[in-house]
């Protein structure tokens, strides 16, 4: 499909809003894939600071190279990243996470021989300071109740929605100001993509800027205060996360429909995947030993 030049009022040709003083990620222009072929084409977007910002888009629209871009893993061949008006261009992923932005890729990556205790601690690894590191792990702790009484369990021994939200209090010890989300319900029943949704809300609450990719395009946007739609590579439309719901074209071909002002704010996170499934492509999680009613499991 062609790219439009739909875009919200107000905004740049590109769909990309301009970028505030208080923009936390800047891209411009940026150009990046892998080997010979490129996957993102002149892709300029910004991220409010202290907001959750959606991007949804088909497979292999290059929603996750975006962020690999971001995070240092794949190295960009044109265009500009700045985060908190620095510039990000030939830095490594380690210098990036020390400039404070850390990256919760779509896979499990947890040790599953580790306890989880073990596994938060290591997202402190470059902290050399061990009473830091013991504080950090205590603070998240109270904004992860649930994850402090898992700290004993093998991490293996968790289900795949227990697991996300170990990985979320993992990402918060070095007490980054970004944080990038990869697709983190891909795979989980409706039910634990409500807890680990409402986990992105309250990591948004203790003010980290979220970027998220996510394939629940519906429930993303409703998470987020902004929406970015990417498509072959280029920035289709950008706005609120309700226009960019709203919006007809893009409900029609993506979302089922365009999203009443009802449905935006109904409690159920619900919705069809942008991939063209619906909730019966999730796969239930497992129960682990000793799950906590009401939490992931």
């Amino acid at each position: 499909m062609p790219p439009s030049h739909d875009q919200a009022p107000g905004r740049p040709p590109g769909g990309a809003p301009p970028a505030g003083p208080d923009a936390a990620l800047v891209i411009e222009g940026l150009v990046c894939g892998y080997g010979g072929g490129d996957v993102l084409h002149d892709v300029s977007l910004s991220v409010p600071a202290g907001q959750i910002t959606c991007v949804v888009g088909p497979n292999g629209a290059g929603k996750s190279t975006l962020l690999a871009a971001i995070s240092g893993l794949l190295r960009p061949k044109r265009g500009t990243i700045r985060l908190n008006g620095e510039s990000l261009g030939g830095k490594t992923p380690r210098q990036i996470l020390d400039l404070g932005l850390v990256h919760v890729q779509q896979n499990h990556s947890l040790f599953r021989d580790m306890t989880v205790r073990e596994n938060v601690e290591l997202g402190g690894y470059i902290l050399r300071d061990r009473a830091l590191l013991l504080r950090r792990r205590a603070h998240v702790e109270e904004v992860f109740p649930q994850v402090a009484q898992w700290s004993g369990q093998k991490a293996g021994s968790l289900s795949g929605g227990q697991q996300r939200l170990v990985e979320f209090a993992r990402s918060l010890m070095l007490d980054p100001s970004v944080v990038l989300l990869d697709e983190p319900s891909m795979g989980l029943s409706p039910k634990v993509l409500r807890t680990v949704f409402d986990a992105a809300r309250l990591m948004n609450a203790q003010g980290k800027t979220i970027l998220l990719v996510e394939q629940n395009a519906r429930a993303g946007l409703r998470l987020s205060a902004r929406g970015i739609v990417l498509e072959n590579g280029r920035v289709r439309l950008a706005g609120t996360g309700r226009e960019i719901l709203e919006h007809p074209e893009i409900g029609a071909l993506y979302l089922g429909g365009a999203a009443t002002g009802s449905a935006i704010t109904g409690d159920a996170i619900t919705g069809d995947a942008i991939t063209g499934g619906g909730p019966g492509d999730t796969q239930p999680d497992r129960p682990a030993p000793g799950a906590i009613p009401g939490t992931a499991h």
